[in-house]
C-alpha cells in the first residue's frame, strides 16, 4: 500500500520520528497538533478559542498536502490542559467542522509540550481511493 507523509518542516520530526500527517490508502491520520506560527513559536498564548482555530487550520493545510480535507474528518481528539475551556474549545471546533460533525473525544491532560499552550489534536480522515 503507498504510503505518504506530510512534514511540518520542525527540527523535532526526525529526532522524535514522526510526520504531520501520514495517509495510506484512503485514511489520512494527522499527529497532534498545536498552535504555532511557521517559525514554531506558539499562537495566542493561553488563549482556547484562538489555539483551537490555528491547530485547526494546520490540520486543514496536512490534509490538503494528501488530497483530503475537512469534510472528510471522521475523528477529533482534542487534549486540553483545562477541562473548564471546554464551551471556548467546542465552539472553535464546532465552527470549523460545522455539519461535517466527526467524533470528537476532549480530554483534559496535565499539560502539553510548552505551558503556553492549552489544547493539541489530532485527527482521523477518510477519503476516496485513488
Amino acid at each position: 500500500m503507498e504510503r505518504t507523509t506530510v512534514s511540518s518542516g520542525t527540527e523535532w520530526e526526525s529526532t522524535v520520528g514522526y510526520s504531520r500527517a501520514v495517509r495510506t490508502g484512503s485514511q489520512v491520520h494527522v499527529a497532534g497538533t498545536t498552535a504555532t506560527d511557521e517559525n514554531g513559536a506558539v499562537v495566542a498564548p493561553g488563549d482556547p478559542y484562538a489555539q483551537t482555530e490555528r491547530a485547526l487550520e494546520i490540520v486543514a493545510d496536512a490534509l490538503a498536502e494528501v488530497g483530503a480535507s475537512l469534510e472528510d474528518v471522521v475523528r477529533t481528539r482534542l487534549y486540553v490542559t483545562d477541562v473548564e475551556d471546554w464551551e471556548a474549545i467546542g465552539r472553535a471546533h464546532g465552527e470549523v467542522f460545522g455539519d461535517v460533525r466527526p467524533a470528537a473525544t476532549m480530554v483534559e491532560v496535565d499539560r502539553l509540550i510548552d505551558p503556553e499552550l492549552v489544547v493539541e489534536i489530532e485527527a482521523v480522515a477518510v477519503v476516496g481511493n485513488e
